[in-house]
C-alpha cells in the first residue's frame, strides 16, 4: 500500500482542481489492498472465545448497515463525471461489497445465524451517498477506538483481531476520500449552486447526528434498566461489548488518539475530516474521566 507520510508534502492543490481531483483519485486507488474474504484462514478459537464472538448482539445490525453503504456507494459511482474518480467511487463501491463478504464469512465460519437482509436500492444517488458517507464519518471514528479496545485487551485473539485491520484502513481511506470528493463537487458548482448543496449537507448531518442523539438516550434507558440493546449506529454501544470497563470520556480518548493516528499515514495534501473530531473534542473536555 503506497502512503505519503504527511510531513513529506506541503502544497495543498485547490479544493475541486484538476490537481486535487487528480491527487484524490490517485490516492485512492495506490492505496487499494487485494484480499479475498472467503480465502481467509480463520483461527480456531476456544470455548470462551466462540462464546464471547458469537454472543455480541450486533451482528444482524452490522451485516444490514453493510448491505445498505455498499449498494449506495456502488451506485453513486454514475453521479461523477471524472472519469477517475468514478473508477475510485465504483472500486470503493467493491471494497463496501466485502465488507459485506467478510461478515457473512465470519459469520458462516463461527455459526453466527443472521437473516440475508434485502436489496437495497438507492432512491436518490446524490442523497444517499451524502447520506451514507456521513454516516460513515460518524461510525468509523468510533469504530478506531474501538478496535484499539478490543484489539489492547485480549478480548479476542490477536489472529482474529488481525484479520479486520485491512477494513479498519479501508474506513480511514473510504471518510478520507468522502469529505474531499464532498468538497470537491461542492467546488465545481456554480456559486449560485453551492448554498443549496451545503443545506442539503448541513441537513442531512443533522439527520445523523439526532440519530446518534436518538441512540445515546436508549443505551441511557437501557442502561437505567441493566439491559443494553445495540440497536441503531451499534458502534456506539459496542464498548459495552468488546473490551474491559471504559468510561465514554475515555472511549473519545481513543477514539481521538487512533484517529489522528490513522489520518496522518496518507497525503497531507487531502483535506481531513474535521466535524465528527470536532464534536468529540469539545465532549472529551467537558466530560468528567468518571463519565
Amino acid at each position: 500500500m503506497s502512503v505519503v507520510p504527511a510531513d513529506l508534502e506541503t502544497s495543498t492543490p485547490r479544493m475541486g482542481s484538476a490537481e486535487h481531483r487528480h491527487l484524490l483519485a490517485r490516492f485512492f486507488t495506490d492505496t487499494h489492498v487485494e484480499y479475498v474474504p472467503e480465502k481467509i484462514d480463520w483461527p480456531a478459537l476456544s470455548d470462551a472465545e466462540l462464546e464471547r464472538l458469537t454472543g455480541l448482539p450486533f451482528w444482524q445490525e452490522a451485516v444490514s448497515t453493510e448491505n445498505v453503504t455498499s449498494n449506495t456507494v456502488a451506485a453513486a459511482a454514475a453521479l461523477e463525471p471524472d472519469e477517475a474518480l468514478r473508477e475510485a467511487i465504483a472500486l470503493q463501491g467493491f471494497e463496501e461489497q466485502r465488507h459485506a463478504r467478510l461478515l457473512k464469512a465470519l459469520t458462516a465460519h463461527y455459526g453466527i445465524a443472521i437473516e440475508e437482509p434485502p436489496p437495497f436500492t438507492p432512491r436518490s444517488l446524490e442523497r444517499d451517498f451524502l447520506f451514507a458517507g456521513f454516516g460513515e464519518c460518524f461510525d468509523s471514528f468510533f469504530a478506531f477506538g474501538l478496535f484499539a479496545l478490543a484489539r489492547e485487551s485480549g478480548y479476542f485473539p490477536a489472529a482474529l483481531v488481525g484479520i479486520f485491520e485491512p477494513v479498519m484502513e479501508e474506513e480511514v481511506r473510504h471518510i478520507l476520500f468522502f469529505v474531499n470528493w464532498v468538497g470537491a463537487r461542492r467546488a465545481q458548482l456554480p456559486w449560485w449552486k453551492r448554498p443549496a448543496f451545503r443545506a442539503r449537507c448541513a441537513w442531512i448531518i443533522l439527520e445523523q447526528v439526532a440519530s446518534r442523539v436518538r441512540t445515546a438516550r436508549a443505551l441511557s434507558r437501557a442502561a437505567k434498566q441493566d439491559s443494553p440493546q445495540p440497536g441503531e449506529n451499534f458502534t456506539l454501544s459496542a464498548h459495552q461489548e468488546l473490551a474491559a470497563p471504559v468510561t465514554l470520556h475515555g472511549l473519545l480518548g481513543k477514539c481521538l488518539e487512533e484517529n489522528e493516528r490513522r489520518m496522518s499515514r496518507y497525503d497531507a495534501r487531502l483535506a481531513r475530516p474535521r466535524l465528527v473530531p470536532g464534536i468529540a473534542r469539545v465532549l472529551y473536555r467537558l466530560l468528567p474521566a468518571s463519565l
